[in-house]
């Protein structure tokens, strides 16, 4: 293990990885990752993501369905169901709204994103929540359906006043390599109003990797850059930040082994 500070990936697609979940995982825990959280976005990524924690003490799985895949909801509900009430599931998501491209009718979005709502809250799961140009609409499903208390907004992309209305619904605000980017100062005002024990990390890998990255494909071991982005944001050291945001993801997904 690295002489730095210990980091767990709070959001990852380990399968969409170039060279394999195994390699990047390797190339991670080199780089002082702990653990990672697989995120499933469909049936087939979610049971990838099962297998791959099934297989790795410091992965667990998301089960979900992402907004842009709204329509098949019919189609995949019942495998999502079944796979999300199995061992090594510490979460259900990635769900949604996403009214940027607009994949899927914004209709459609609401409805499954309301299911992945009230399934956590019925397995007593944590949920991972996608939000973009759509942040009304996302709060209004969330205080609607009372989610469970652990819930996540990942890769936030929102400013000051969306963090405080997040928070205020007992969200965890998860930052990605967006905080690097320089058009980003909203993201990093964020970071800086946001509690340490409301803050995670996370690559959203093989997207969206971190200066001096940027362009290139994300993998976990890149999440201390995005640490360290959110160290400098809130004035702190990133040891204290890894060491925050290690306990946030123990919080909230459960992680075993403990990182």
């Amino acid at each position: 293990m690295p002489a730095g500070p210990a980091w767990v990936d709070s959001h990852a697609h380990l399968s969409a990885i170039t060279g394999g979940a195994d390699a990047a995982l390797e190339r991670g825990r080199a780089a002082g990752v702990t653990a990672v959280v697989c995120v499933g976005t469909d049936a087939a990524s979610s049971r990838a993501a099962v297998e791959l924690a099934a297989r790795h003490d410091d992965v667990v799985a998301t089960v979900g369905l992402h907004p842009h895949d709204a329509t098949r909801l019919h189609d995949e509900w019942d495998e999502l169901v079944e796979l999300a009430a199995g061992d090594g599931v510490s979460a259900i998501g990635e769900t949604g709204l996403d009214f940027h491209y607009r994949h899927s009718p914004a209709a459609e979005q609401e409805a499954a994103f309301r299911r992945h709502v009230a399934l956590a809250r019925d397995l007593g799961r944590a949920l991972v929540v996608h939000s973009r140009d759509a942040w009304d609409d996302t709060f209004r499903v969330l205080a609607d359906e009372a989610p469970p208390p652990a819930t996540v907004l990942h890769c936030f992309t929102g400013g000051p006043d969306e963090a405080r209305r997040a928070l205020e619904l007992g969200c965890w605000l998860s930052f990605s390599g967006i905080v690097t980017f320089r058009s980003a100062a909203d993201v990093r005002a964020a970071a800086a109003v946001t509690p340490p024990d409301r803050v995670l990390v996370e690559t959203d890998a093989p997207y969206l990797a971190p200066v001096p990255h940027r362009g290139a494909e994300n993998e976990p071991a890149f999440v201390p850059l995005v640490g360290a982005a959110v160290a400098a944001a809130t004035g702190r050291e990133p040891t204290e930040v890894a060491e925050a945001t290690r306990a946030g993801a123990r919080a909230v997904f459960g992680l075993h082994p403990a990182p």
